[in-house]
C-alpha cells in the first residue's frame, strides 16, 4: 500500500480537503509531519489525527527537508514496504495526479518519480522564474535536463528510504540535493506530468526568496565564488610579482600557477565536496590538464568570435569566459572531482544496497 507524505507549516483547511480527498480517491496511509507550527494549528492536526493519518511534530520549524527526512526516518523505522508520494499541504497537487505517481512508482521502482508542471497559462512570475532557475543550475551542474526541479510531488520505493535520510539539508534546498546526488548514487529520474495548480498566486508558499535561494543555488555559488577568488588572487600577484622579479613572463607564469593551485584547492576543499573523494593524485593531473585545455580553447574561441565571425573583442571575451565557465564547472563536477566509485566502474552504493538480496 502506498504511503503519502505530506509535510505542513502553519496550513490551512486544504490540508483537511486534501485527506479527505485521497481517502476517497485511493486506499492509502497518511503521514503528515507537522513542522513545529504551533498551538494554533493543534485543532487541525487534531482533525487530520481523528481522519486518519499518522501525525508527527516538530517542537519548532525546521524546514521541509527535515520534515520530509523525519517522516522518511518513521517510514524506515515502521518497516514500511510500499511506495511512498510526498505531497505538499497546499492543495496545489490534486489527488489525481498523487494517484498517479503512486502507480508510476509501482511501475519504476528504481527511479525517482516527479510530478512535473509545465507552466502554462497563469503562473506567478515568482515561481516561473524560480523553476527556470533552478532547471538551468542543474542542466549546468548535471549535463541532465528536468522539466521541473522544484516539484514538491515525488514518489520513491521504500527501498531508498536510507538514501533519502542520507541527503543533505534541512530546507527546501533538500529537494534540490536529492536531484543533483540522484544520478550519480543510482537513481534515474522518470517524470510524469501533471497538472499546474497554482491557488491566490501561491501565497501560501512559505519558500524564503533569498536565504532558500541561497541555499538551492549554493553549487554554482560556491564555484563562482571561487573563481572570483582566484582571479583576484592572480591579479594581485601579477603586479607583486612583477615588482620582485622584473619579469613580465615570470609574473603571468607565476601569478596564474599560484592562482590555480589556490582555485584547485578551493574547489577540492570546499565546492566540490563528496564521501569518497578523489585522491590529490587522482585529481590534480586532471584538473591542470583541464586549465592548459581551457587555456587552448580561450585563445581559440577568441580567434572564432573575434577575428573569423567579426564580433567586438569585448563581447567576444564574454562569450568566451561565459561558455568555458560552464564548460570549466561541467568538466570539473564531471571528471576532476568525480568520486572514486564511479571513476573506478564501480555499482554507486545505492544500487548495491538496493540489490544485495538478489
Amino acid at each position: 500500500m502506498t504511503t503519502v507524505l505530506i509535510p505542513a507549516y502553519e496550513p490551512d483547511e486544504r490540508l483537511l480537503q486534501l485527506i479527505a480527498d485521497l481517502k476517497a480517491a485511493c486506499r492509502c496511509g497518511i503521514v503528515v509531519v507537522d513542522d513545529g507550527s504551533g498551538e494554533a494549528y493543534g485543532e487541525l492536526f487534531h482533525s487530520a489525527r481523528q481522519a486518519g493519518c499518522i501525525v508527527l511534530t516538530h517542537d519548532h520549524n525546521l524546514g521541509k527537508g527535515r520534515a520530509l527526512k523525519t517522516g522518511f526516518a518513521f517510514l524506515k523505522k515502521a518497516g514500511e514496504t510500499g511506495g511512498i508520494v510526498c505531497a505538499d499541504s497546499d492543495g496545489q497537487h490534486l489527488p489525481a495526479d498523487i494517484v498517479r505517481i503512486a502507480a508510476a512508482v509501482d511501475e519504476h521502482p528504481d527511479h525517482i518519480v516527479l510530478g512535473c508542471r509545465h507552466f502554462t497559462g497563469r503562473v506567478p512570475l515568482r515561481s516561473r522564474f524560480g523553476n527556470q532557475a533552478t532547471r538551468l543550475v542543474y542542466t549546468l551542474t548535471t549535463g541532465r535536463f528536468v522539466m521541473d526541479t522544484q516539484t514538491g510531488l515525488r514518489g520513491f520505493s521504500s527501498a531508498m528510504l536510507d538514501w533519502l535520510c542520507s541527503i543533505p539539508g534541512d530546507r527546501f534546498e533538500y529537494e534540490m540535493n536529492m536531484l543533483l546526488q540522484a544520478r550519480g548514487d543510482g537513481y534515474p529520474i522518470h517524470e510524469v506530468p501533471i497538472d499546474t495548480v497554482y491557488l491566490e498566486k501561491n501565497k501560501s508558499s512559505h519558500f524564503r526568496p533569498v536565504a532558500d535561494s541561497i541555499r538551492i543555488y549554493a553549487p554554482i555559488l560556491k564555484f563562482c565564488s571561487s573563481s572570483v577568488l582566484s582571479a583576484g588572487l592572480d591579479f594581485l600577484l601579477l603586479f607583486v610579482l612583477q615588482f620582485v622579479t622584473g619579469s613580465l613572463l615570470a609574473a603571468v607564469v607565476g601569478s596564474r600557477l599560484c592562482s590555480a593551485i589556490f582555485n584547485y584547492a578551493m574547489n577540492r576543499r570546499y565546492v566540490f565536496v563528496k564521501k569518497d573523494a578523489p585522491r590529490l593524485i587522482e585529481s590534480a593531473p586532471k584538473y591542470f590538464a583541464l586549465v592548459a585545455l581551457i587555456m587552448g580553447l580561450n585563445y581559440g574561441l577568441l580567434i572564432l568570435f573575434h577575428e573569423m565571425v567579426g564580433i567586438p573583442l569585448f563581447i567576444a571575451k564574454l562569450l568566451t569566459e561565459g561558455s568555458l565557465f560552464v564548460f570549466s564547472y561541467w568538466c570539473q563536477r564531471k571528471f576532476v572531482f568525480r568520486s572514486r566509485s564511479q571513476a573506478g566502474g564501480r555499482p554507486p552504493k545505492a544500487y548495491v544496497k538496493r540489490y544485495k538480496k538478489v
